[in-house]
This record gives structure tokens, sequence and C-alpha cells, in this order.
């Protein structure tokens, strides 16, 4: 990458940073040039029994990025947070990240009726991962047998179906959903209820089936369906 590149590069991630709202984190700490980026805030179910559900929220970056630094704001903070990494050898952006990072979380408290996160992830410039002379353990190297398509939607009031699917050479082996809202602060308990949904599969298909109440107006709510696909055999 050239110095005029670079150069440019921190430039718009200055303005960016100038432009984010107060309350940013840490996503950019220790990258010498990094683009922010902030998600919405994801509703985390409240359950309260002893098997917790989790959710999961795709964040991308910029073409021609991977992600190089993460980090989360919460509502609460008996919410767990975690991303999910590929595996290889150095741990580090371009081999356990790519352009885009999942990020899961479950509510561990007793009592929130709205517990919500926000994640954020900070953008480097890709430049590939490393090299490596492959050890022969009599075994096959875990790859990537699995591919997350994601289909995020705006929720209005009223009703609406959001179909997410695999290609016609992929099998669909798992499916969710999330709803988030684009919004400064926290949204709100009655908010949050503002927002349903049922989820079906039908062969390579997510269905899902989306309601907003009137609470909606004026707000940018969101819905990501994830559909995980799988062409192995």
């Amino acid at each position: 990458m050239t110095l005029r590149a670079v150069w440019a590069l921190a430039v718009i991630a200055a303005a960016l940073a100038a432009a984010a709202p107060a309350g940013a984190a840490n996503e950019c700490d220790g990258l010498q040039v990094c683009i922010p980026v902030a998600g919405p805030w994801v509703v985390v179910p409240a359950s309260t029994g002893s098997a917790r559900p989790r959710v999961e929220y795709q964040l991308n970056c910029p073409r021609g990025h991977v992600v190089g630094g993460l980090d989360a704001r919460l509502s609460v903070r008996g919410i767990d947070v975690w991303f999910l990494g590929r595996l290889g050898s150095p741990v580090n952006p371009g081999i356990t990240t790519t352009r885009s990072a999942v990020f899961g979380a479950t509510y561990v408290g007793q009592s929130d009726r709205a517990p919500t996160f926000r994640p954020f992830i900070g953008c480097m410039p890709a430049a590939g991962g490393g090299s490596r002379v492959p050890t022969s353990v009599g075994a096959v190297r875990p790859g990537q047998p699995v591919t997350r398509r994601v289909r995020t939607v705006r929720v209005r009031p009223g009703t609406t179906t959001v179909v997410q699917r695999c290609t016609a050479s992929e099998r669909l082996v798992g499916a969710s959903h999330a709803f988030a809202f684009a919004t400064r602060t926290p949204p709100s308990a009655s908010l949050v209820s503002s927002v349903s949904a049922s989820q079906q599969t039908s062969g390579g298909s997510v269905v899902v089936r989306v309601h907003g109440d009137a609470e909606l107006a004026g707000v940018r709510a969101l819905v990501q369906v994830h559909a995980l696909c799988s062409g192995s055999r």
C-alpha cells in the first residue's frame, strides 16, 4: 500500500471518528489505520430460565478491509457477549477474522425486560493472512464447511415476510433472526416489545414473518435473518 493510500485511509478514519456519536467504543485501539463501524442496538432474548437463548448479529467492514478490533456496549451488565472467530495460527486479523464479524449474546441476569447490546468493529486494510508449513497429523484440518448468508431488512408498522435462502447446491443446517434498533441510546422496553416474529424453515429457506406496532413509526428498526448453509457431503 502506498503512503498516499495510507494517508487517505487515515483521513477517512479520522472523519468517521469525528462524526461518531458520543459513547463510541474502543474498537480501533492499537490500530494505526482503522475505520470504526458502529452497529445498532441488538435485542437479546430476556429469558430467565436455566437454558438461556442467544442472539447473533453480523456487522460488516467496507470492501477491502478486515476486522482488526471489536468492542460492545451493553444496556445492562447482565449480558454475555462474544464473537465467532475462525481457527488458524497466529490469531490475527485476516486469519481469525474476515470482512465481517458475527457477535453472539446471552442475557444472564434476572430482572431486565429489554436487554440490548451495541456491537462495534474496527476495520483495517486487508493484507492477507500468513503462511506456515502444514503439520501432518493424519486427519483433516478444519475448513469452512458452513456459509452464513445474512439479510437485513427494515421493520415498519404492519406485517411483512423476510426470506433468506441457501443456494441450490447447499443445504440449510441452521437458522436464526435478530431485531435491532438504530438509536443513540438503548431502546425502551416498550419499543423492544413493539416488534415480534415467527420463524420457519422450508427446504433451503428461512422464512421469518415479522410484525411491527405503530410505535415503530419514525424509528429505524431492523430484522436480520441468518441462514447457515453447507455444501459439504
